[in-house]
């Protein structure tokens, strides 16, 4: 079970999230099952991991739609059974994963409670993954809450952390330098620091190339840089790049971001802005 969900995860990044829930949520669904008769077995703590790990995919998945309600569901049911497992670096993983999904969706503050949490779920001698992890989001949700000390402060103490070597499970993806690079990018986007964005985003995408709509999700917050630095045709050209990739793989968290990028867009009328709205209206129809 604990190798399908990893299999679903790493076909997630290229595949439209409708196409995955339906997989998900059966997943889950399995692992309920298998729980239920081995509830009683040596196997128990196993196959209740493995139902965490399931269920925080559908969490995430979920997240990809914007549907906000299921996703929060599976996220409490993922760090509930990884407790029930007795298993802290799994449960201090979901938690932090519903911290991030709290600070993508505006709300810092109980973010950056959740990443406490966390902490204290794992313990004071976390593997050097699971600290340079946490410690980045919580730089994030610092920016998110414009405190540029503490974000500044977690996004040094994160690259201290972090080790160029595979990550311990429950991470999928290596977490080597080039990650604490990418956050310090999204932190520097928060904090209107436009400069050391660019530098950090170049940093970044050199060592890794992000997935199709995590790579529309980038594309956003590059143009959001752009526009900051002035550079309004850049800034439309690479928001409409990220509003196909939104569109092409039905990524409602793509295509929120696009949205974002275009409440906050101050530049002047032109017919590449009209052009753009266009489009942007047609996803609504």
């Amino acid at each position: 079970m604990t190798s399908i969900t990893g299999a679903h995860r790493r076909l997630e990044a290229g595949t439209p999230a409708r196409e995955l829930a339906r997989l998900a949520v059966a997943q889950v669904d399995l692992a309920n099952r298998v729980l239920g008769c081995a509830s009683r077995s040596p196997y128990a703590d196993e196959v209740r991991s493995a139902l965490s790990e399931a269920a925080g995919f559908a969490a995430w998945v979920h997240a990809d739609m914007q549907d906000t309600g299921s996703a929060r569901f599976y996220y409490r049911r993922a760090i509930d059974s990884a407790r029930q497992a007795d298993n802290a670096l799994l449960a201090a993983y979901m938690i932090g994963s519903l911290a991030a999904f709290e600070i993508d969706a505006d709300d810092p503050l109980t973010g950056l409670n959740l990443l406490a949490r966390a902490r204290r779920e794992i313990g004071e001698r976390p593997p050097a993954t699971a600290r340079a992890w946490l410690l980045s989001i919580e730089a994030l949700g610092h920016a998110a809450a414009r405190d540029e000390a503490a974000a500044l402060q977690a996004l040094r103490a994160a690259e201290s952390a972090v080790r160029a070597v595979a990550p311990p499970w429950p991470w999928v993806f290596p977490f080597d330098h080039a990650k604490p690079a990418g956050y310090r990018a999204l932190v520097m986007v928060r904090l209107k620091r436009p400069a050391e964005a660019v530098a950090a985003f170049n940093e970044s995408l050199s060592s890794a190339q992000p997935g199709a709509k995590q790579r529309g999700v980038l594309m956003t917050e590059v143009a959001t840089v752009e526009a900051m630095l002035g550079r309004y045709d850049e800034a439309l050209y690479l928001a409409s790049n990220a509003l196909t990739v939104g569109t092409a793989y039905g990524s409602e968290r793509v295509l929120h971001r696009v949205r974002t990028f275009r409440r906050a867009y101050g530049g002047p009328p032109s017919n590449a802005l009209r052009s753009f709205d266009e489009r942007l209206h047609a996803t609504l129809l």
